[in-house]
């Protein structure tokens, strides 16, 4: 897979010289882009939307709020949907950077700023200065943000404030006390938009990670009277509590903690599997009672770490209910490549399926190395 910094190269910096000195043509763009792209070339993908921010406070006036200013004369239109935009929004993470840098002596004109980026492209990393500097103030912008026309911005209520929210700096005051959090979910739980609801979930799902107990009354509450999108949310809220096998979270869901189901025929296949290649893990569930069981079903690979030690990880299977006497088949091929965010390293890999939180040992596999790490 391409690095996403290749896909936010120099071009992002001359087409950043060419939009600022269009509408501040004292801006010296020759200047701008030697200092951009002095090392630019060595850095990832954050670090090079913070250097680019940081090349332009040395070439944007020095106040402030006028550069702001600038930065935001300079936006196309808002997004059009909240469909996938793909890279093209990325352009404007230097703004955003900028503002949340720079802008936090200047809360009016910063808030103004982030109100027109989400609408291009996120401002969920530039808020979170803000809640910290001005917990209050921000909030309460938040809350008013919550009934905002544009998706984009209820959007921003939900992620800014995820307490870890992937690529940012955590909340710590909201790791420790998610209720300013929750209060500002509650406005968003019915939004119209699925793309604001899958924030409110992902946003329940963090605060899950730290308070299980906060996180499972919640979702109960949020379930009673609930239409179907907001039990679609609380499922996708709850996923990783269901992953890590939290009784409370199960039950939410209706599974209990240990269901009476059989697990038969395990097959791994093949035995000996090389770096780069895949695993094919397949059982049966059988179902020896006179009721319906219904299970969260999954895998769970045991992986050998750089050192020695092993690390689980979940992968999905199925949500199920398991006749009385019914047997089903369930499976899932594993694939063993590189990744940039999971290496896999020789050795016995333990294997288990995954029921409702429950383990049952189905054996493993011996990973060898590929040829490319001979090579």
């Amino acid at each position: 897979m391409e690095p996403l910094k290749n896909h936010f190269g120099p071009a992002v910096a001359i087409r950043l010289a060419q939009t600022i000195t269009a509408v501040h043509p004292g801006f010296p763009a020759a200047a701008f882009l030697a200092d951009a792209l002095a090392g630019f070339d060595e850095l990832e993908l954050m670090p090079r939307g913070r250097h680019l921010a940081r090349a332009l406070r040395r070439h944007l006036p020095a106040d402030p709020e006028q550069a702001m200013a600038i930065l935001v004369a300079t936006l196309g239109p808002p997004l059009a949907g909240t469909g996938g935009a793909g890279m093209a929004p990325f352009f404007y993470l230097p703004h955003v950077l900028f503002v949340g840098e720079f802008g936090l002596d200047h809360f009016e004109a910063a808030m103004a700023a982030q109100h027109a980026l989400t609408q291009r492209f996120t401002a969920e990393f530039s808020i979170r200065p803000f809640l910290t500097r001005y917990p209050e103030a921000t909030l309460a912008r938040l809350r008013l943000w919550a009934a905002d026309p544009s998706p984009h911005v209820r959007r921003l209520v939900s992620e800014g404030t995820r307490p870890r929210l992937p690529w940012a700096p955590r909340l710590p005051q909201f790791q420790a006390d998610p209720g300013p959090v929750l209060e500002l979910l509650e406005l968003l739980k019915d939004d119209p938009e699925g793309y604001v609801r899958r924030s409110v979930a992902n946003n329940l799902n963090d605060i899950g990670k730290d308070h299980p107990d906060r996180l499972v009354a919640t979702a109960r509450r949020w379930l009673e009277g609930a239409s179907a999108n907001r039990r679609r949310l609380v499922a996708h809220a709850l996923r990783s509590a269901v992953k890590r096998g939290e009784a409370g979270a199960l039950a939410v869901l209706g599974f209990a903690a240990a269901a009476p189901l059989r697990v038969e025929a395990p097959a791994i296949v093949p035995a000996v599997v090389r770096v780069g290649a895949a695993v094919r893990i397949a059982f049966d569930l059988v179902n020896p009672g006179t009721g319906a069981e219904a299970v969260v079903a999954d895998l769970r690979i045991h992986f050998v770490k750089a050192r020695g030690e092993t690390s689980p990880k979940v992968f999905k299977l199925r949500q199920v209910v398991v006749g009385p006497g019914e047997r089903v088949a369930l499976g899932k091929t594993v694939s063993l490549a590189v990744l940039s965010t999971r290496r896999p390293y020789p050795g016995h890999h333990r294997v288990e399926a995954w029921l409702n939180g429950q383990p049952v040992a189905l054996g493993g596999f011996d990973l060898v190395a590929g040829d490319a790490d001979q090579a």
